[in-house]
């Protein structure tokens, strides 16, 4: 079986506990990772202003990986939203508008990979909204063909990235009954991934297909992480089937 580790990491605009914006502090926890792809959330890339203020290139060259931006929306001039990095090779990025009418851009970035012959793996990295009816109409969104259960999808879905959702929510429940959900008290002993310096809610999730296998599961706190945004990156090694690329 081939393998897999993909992070997924809320960086709160690089802005640490102690309030110091340091893009290269959250490339620095993301090397101590290992993640083959990683998932962020809340990034801001400011083009023309500086190396540190383009975060997404700036950790992307740190770590030595390709990205993607997933724009929600413009702030101070720059892109805003989700970002996904990747040391395997990319095929194809798409951002998909999850916004609730009035409240803030909310985006799910698709980030399609290939490892070694197999199918495609599908990695999708989001990051919900904070009211309850805002999540119920994105986790429908999310699960229709044309997001998660879109026709052309011919390899394993990896769903990761903050859902906001303290509760079992109707996305936790909407994406739990079409996927396998990674449950965190059997990987962790505790069901809590926020705020780092002490956990008391569960808003990082990760979701996958029943052909991938899910060996490990980990909040990474090191020193560093535990100062340098008020989310820990999770960790979720996956082990893949052999799926080859159908061909004639």
């Amino acid at each position: 079986m081939d393998t897999l580790r993909v992070v997924t990491y809320n960086v709160h605009k690089c802005r640490g506990l102690d309030r110091r914006v340091i893009p290269d502090r959250i490339a620095a926890v993301l090397k101590e990772t290992g993640g083959d792809v990683i998932a962020l959330q809340e990034v801001l890339s400011i083009e023309g202003h500086g190396h540190e203020q383009h975060q997404a290139r700036c950790i992307a060259e740190a770590l030595g990986m390709d990205y993607r931006i997933g724009e929600n929306r413009r702030l101070n001039g720059g892109a805003y939203g989700n970002v996904t990095l990747s040391r395997l090779p990319l095929l194809k990025a798409e951002n998909f508008d999850i916004t609730w009418r009035g409240r803030e851009r909310r985006g799910a970035l698709r980030t399609d990979f290939q490892l070694k012959e197999n199918a495609p793996v599908h990695v999708f990295n989001i990051h919900l909204g904070t009211a309850y009816i805002e999540r119920r109409f994105q986790g429908r969104k999310l699960v229709s063909e044309e997001i998660l259960n879109h026709p052309e999808l011919a390899g394993p879905r990896i769903i990761v990235g903050d859902f906001n959702e303290w509760t079992n929510g109707l996305a936790s429940r909407l994406l739990a009954s079409h996927f396998k959900s990674a449950d965190l008290r059997y990987h962790l002993s505790r069901a809590r991934t926020y705020p780092g310096i002490l956990p008391l809610v569960h808003l990082d999730h990760v979701y996958y297909d029943d052909t991938l296998e899910l060996k490990r599961l980990t909040l990474h706190r090191s020193r560093t992480a535990l100062i340098a945004s008020d989310h820990l990156p999770l960790v979720a090694d996956f082990a893949l089937r052999q799926t080859k690329i159908q061909t004639g």
